[in-house]
Order: C-alpha cells, then structure tokens, then sequence
C-alpha cells in the first residue's frame, strides 16, 4: 500500500495531466502548497519526468490549436507556423546590416512626409 506522499504525488501527476502542466491549479486539486511539489519534484527523478511529459501534453494540446487556427485560414497562425517550423526552408524574418545600418522588413510611416501620406490615404480610397 503507497504511503500517503505518494500518493499525492501520483495525485499530482494526474492532476498535472488535467491542468495540461499547471503548477498552482495542480497543487489546489491535491490541497498541497507550491513549495511542497517543488521539493517532491527537486528530490524525485521519476516524479520529475512524469511531470515534465505533462508540459509534452500541455504542448500537442497548443499545436493542435494551432493546425486548427491555420485550416480555418488565420493569418497569424499560418505566419507563426512558418517562422518556427518553416524555417529551413526559408520561412524566416530576418534584418540585414549594410554600412552599419540595420534594414528591416518593417516600414517607418512616421518618418515620411504628410503629404506623401495623404496622397497614399487618397489613393488607397480610390
């Protein structure tokens, strides 16, 4: 029979799996304080890995969020998705230094004249 450490260990584990890696909302589901699990998971290897396979959970919850952000046609998820696992095949965002100058890929609107701003205000109207 475990004793009871153990016990809220293994109840933390599971709760760690629910909470998809939370700490604090995995230490209130047990009734244990943070310092508690942090001292079970500095002293256990075993306790330590199970908890860390949680983050693996908590990561393939947020990935398939993501696939499912990029088939509904957003943006920003499919520009993100790029930038970090597209990156070998040249899916990245990069500044280049000439003469001591960064370029950047971002347009500064303030630095132009308001002139020249209104006439492409103008022109974007039309």
């Amino acid at each position: 029979m475990p004793n009871k450490i153990e016990q809220t260990k293994k109840g933390l584990i599971e709760a760690m799996q629910k909470t998809l890696g939370n700490v604090t909302q995995s230490c209130k589901v047990v009734g244990i304080a943070r310092s508690t699990f942090y001292e079970y998971y500095n002293s256990d290897k075993e306790f330590a890995k199970s908890c860390d396979d949680c983050e693996n959970i908590a990561l393939d919850f947020v990935e398939s969020q993501l696939h499912k952000q990029i088939k509904e046609g957003t943006a920003s998820s499919t520009i993100f998705y790029l930038k970090t696992k597209g990156r070998k095949r040249g899916y990245i965002e990069r500044k280049e230094v000439i003469d001591n100058q960064v370029e950047s890929s971002e347009f500064n609107y303030d630095a132009m004249p308001i002139e020249l701003l209104k006439k492409l205000n103008e022109f974007r109207k039309s």
